[in-house]
């Protein structure tokens, strides 16, 4: 990222993401890492629910 800061890509199952739309699962990683982010340049935020299929 040009030397500017640090780069990450999360990726977070959750059965607690269940039934929440995309923006407030982020907003739900964002929250619980805010003091982290403070000191990163960029975060990519996947997330998803534990498949229950089987």
């Amino acid at each position: 990222a040009g030397g500017c800061g640090s780069m990450y890509d999360v990726q977070i199952e959750a059965e607690e993401f269940r039934g929440k739309r995309t923006v407030m699962q982020h907003r739900m990683v964002n929250e619980a890492l805010k003091c982290e982010i403070e000191n990163m340049h960029g975060l990519r935020i996947s997330t998803s629910v534990p498949d229950t299929s089987s």
